[in-house]
C-alpha cells in the first residue's frame, strides 16, 4: 500500500487535491455607489440603545459618530416625555443629523460562516454582500476562502477601505490551500501555516487530518497569534475530536461534529451501518443525525468533564444551527417565503435533489428521518444553553448558500433557533454581535456600541427583543386595527464603518438582480421532482 495511505485518511488527501488547485471564483464586487458617508460627525437621534454587553436597553439615546467611531453616547430623556433639545449633542457646520427616533439600535451583527458563495451556487459577490448588509451583518469570517484566499484578500482590503458595499471580511483559508504537494509531515504542516500567515490570512478552518500534522499545524497557527476553526468531518474525527483538538489550540468549531464523539462513553467511533458510504450525502446526514442519541446524556459526568474542559480552554461553539433545519423540517426550509423573490435561478437549481451537490442530499428524506433529527436538535441545543451558562462563549453562523439557507435570511433564521434553544433575547443578540468579535479578536473594535469603537450598527423600527422575525427583509406578519394584514420590520438602516446604508434598499437591489436572472433563463420556481408550470395564458378568445 502506497506510504501516504497508509499515514492519511482519504478526506485528508481529498483537501489537500483541491487546495491545490485554484478555486473557482466569482464575480468581483462593483465599486461603491450605496451609502451615506462616512461623515465627520454623524448623530443619530432618539434610539433605544441595546447595547449586547448585557445591559438592558436603555433610551432615548443620541450617538455621536466621528467619520467611522463612536464619540460620544448621551442619554437625552425618558420613555414617553418629549426631548429637551438642550439636552441632546448640538448640530455644528457640516454634521449629518439621523433622526431615529422611537427605533432600536444594535451592533452590528457578525455571521462567523459566512460563505460568500461560489461557481457552482451561481451567487454573484453584490449578491451576497448586499443580502448580509440588508439583514444588519456588518462583519463575516469566510471558513475555507473558498474563492482563493487572494480574491477573499482582495475584498477584505476593498471593504476596509469602503470601496465596495460589503461588510468587513475575515479570512480563513482551507488548511492546505494552495498548497503545492500534499501536506504529510508536521514539518510542511509548520511551513504551510506560516506561509499562510504570511499571505495575510487571518486563521485556518480545518476538517481534519493525521493528528501529528493536525496538532502542528494549530501549535505554528497559535504561535502566530491567529485563531482557527474546524469542520470536525467524520473521516477524521475518531482520531481528534473537538475535545482533543481544543487541547491542542483549535479556538473555535463548526457546526457540531466532534462534540458527540467527544462525550462517547460506551464506543471510540460512530455506530455506522454496514452498507454506510460517506460519499452518499443521504447516508452521511442520516446517521448524523442519530449521533447525539449515542453521547453521553445531559447532567452525566462525561457530559459535565467534557463541558468543564472546553469553557476551560475558551473554547468558542459557531453552531450554525439553521443550516441542517431542513433534516428536521424539509419543506419549511425549501418553502421559505424568501425563496421567490431573493433566491436566483442557479442557487435554487444547486440546492435540489442531487447526489452530485454538496447539501442537496434529498434522495428518500421523510418522517423517520426528520422525526430522528428532531430529537438530534433537542440534545445538541441542550449542551449549547448549558455551555452558554456556565461561561462558554457561543456565536452567530449562518453557513448559507447550502441546504435551501439563503444569505441574510438564514442568518437571522439562527438567531431564532438559539432563541429555540433557551438563550434570552438579549443572549441571542450578544451571541451575534460581542462573542462573535471576542472569538475573531476583535472586541475592542466591534461587538458593542461604546466609545471608540467602530461604528457598526443595525437598526430597526420595530423591537427584535419582542419578535427577532421583525430582523428578516421579509419583514413579519402583522394584523392592525382594521383587520387589515401588514407587514412590519425588516433592518432600516445598517451602519458599516460610519456609513449609512438603507438595508431596504439594498435588499430592492438583490430583488432586481434576481429578478433580471429569472428573465434571462424565462425561469420560474418549481418544486422538486413536480412538471414546469403552464405557460401563463394571454388574453383575448
Amino acid at each position: 500500500m502506497n506510504l501516504v495511505f497508509t499515514r492519511f485518511s482519504l478526506l485528508f488527501l481529498v483537501i489537500i487535491s483541491l487546495a491545490h488547485r485554484l478555486p473557482a471564483q466569482i464575480t468581483n464586487a462593483p465599486a461603491r455607489t450605496e451609502g451615506d458617508g462616512p461623515h465627520k460627525r454623524l448623530i443619530i437621534r432618539g434610539v433605544t440603545l441595546i447595547n449586547s454587553t448585557g445591559a438592558p436597553p436603555i433610551g432615548p439615546v443620541d450617538i455621536v459618530v466621528e467619520k467611522n467611531r463612536i464619540a460620544q453616547i448621551r442619554q437625552v430623556g425618558h420613555p414617553g416625555v418629549p426631548i429637551d433639545p438642550k439636552a441632546r449633542p448640538q448640530l455644528t457646520a457640516g454634521d449629518k443629523e439621523l433622526n431615529c427616533e422611537g427605533m432600536y439600535l444594535m451592533p452590528g451583527f457578525v455571521d462567523m460562516h459566512g460563505h460568500i458563495g461560489g461557481k457552482a451556487q451561481g451567487t454573484p459577490s453584490e449578491y451576497v454582500f448586499k443580502l448580509w448588509l440588508g439583514h444588519g451583518i456588518t462583519t463575516i469570517r469566510d471558513p475555507s476562502a473558498g474563492n482563493g484566499l487572494d480574491w477573499v484578500l482582495e475584498h477584505r482590503g476593498k471593504s476596509e477601505r469602503n470601496e465596495i458595499t460589503a461588510p468587513r471580511i475575515k479570512a480563513y483559508t482551507s488548511f492546505g490551500q494552495g498548497a503545492k504537494e500534499p501536506i504529510t509531515t508536521p514539518e510542511q504542516a509548520r511551513a504551510w501555516v506560516r506561509e499562510n500567515a504570511k499571505k495575510g490570512a487571518d486563521g485556518i478552518k480545518f476538517f481534519g487530518a493525521e493528528p501529528a500534522v493536525f496538532r502542528a499545524a494549530l501549535d505554528e497557527n497559535k504561535k502566530l497569534g491567529l485563531r482557527s476553526a474546524c469542520h470536525h468531518a467524520q473521516l477524521e474525527v475518531a482520531r481528534m475530536n473537538a475535545l482533543a483538538t481544543a487541547k491542542a489550540g483549535l479556538t473555535s468549531m463548526e457546526h457540531w461534529y466532534g462534540l458527540p464523539e467527544a462525550l462517547f462513553e460506551d464506543k471510540t467511533i460512530q455506530s455506522y451501518p454496514a452498507d454506510y458510504n460517506y460519499n452518499n450525502e443521504q447516508n452521511r446526514f442520516e446517521e448524523a443525525g442519530k449521533l447525539w442519541l449515542q453521547a453521553a446524556k445531559p447532567g452525566t459526568e462525561k457530559w459535565n468533564k467534557v463541558m468543564d474542559e472546553l469553557i476551560s480552554l475558551d473554547f468558542t461553539l459557531d453552531p450554525t444551527f439553521n443550516i441542517y433545519e431542513a433534516n428536521r423540517e424539509l419543506m419549511l426550509a425549501r418553502r421559505s417565503e424568501w425563496h421567490d423573490e431573493y433566491t436566483l435561478p442557479a442557487l435554487w437549481r444547486f440546492y435540489g435533489p442531487s447526489r452530485i451537490s454538496h447539501g442537496s442530499y434529498w434522495h428518500n428524506w421523510g418522517t423517520e428521518q426528520e422525526v430522528t433529527w428532531k430529537r438530534n436538535y433537542q440534545l445538541w441545543m441542550a449542551f449549547v444553553n448549558e455551555y452558554k451558562n456556565r461561561g462558554g462563549r457561543v456565536t452567530t453562523g449562518s453557513d448559507s448558500g447550502f441546504i435551501y439557507q439563503l444569505y441574510g435570511f438564514a442568518y437571522i433564521r439562527e438567531l431564532e433557533l438559539l432563541r429555540e434553544a433557551g438563550f434570552h433575547p438579549l443572549e441571542v443578540i450578544r451571541a451575534a454581535t460581542l462573542k462573535g468579535a471576542e472569538a475573531l479578536g476583535m472586541a475592542d473594535q466591534i461587538g458593542s456600541v461604546e466609545v471608540g469603537k467602530f461604528a457598526d450598527f443595525v437598526i430597526t423600527e420595530e423591537n427584535p427583543l419582542a419578535n427577532l422575525k421583525v430582523l428578516y427583509g421579509t419583514g413579519a406578519i402583522h394584523l392592525n386595527e382594521k383587520n387589515e394584514v401588514t407587514r412590519v420590520g425588516g433592518v432600516k438602516y445598517t451602519v458599516k464603518d460610519g456609513i449609512v446604508y438603507d438595508a431596504k434598499q439594498l435588499l430592492a437591489d438583490v430583488r432586481k438582480i434576481v429578478v433580471e436572472a429569472k428573465q434571462k433563463e424565462n425561469f420560474e420556481i418549481v418544486q422538486p421532482g413536480l412538471p414546469p408550470k403552464p405557460a401563463k395564458l394571454s388574453g383575448g378568445n
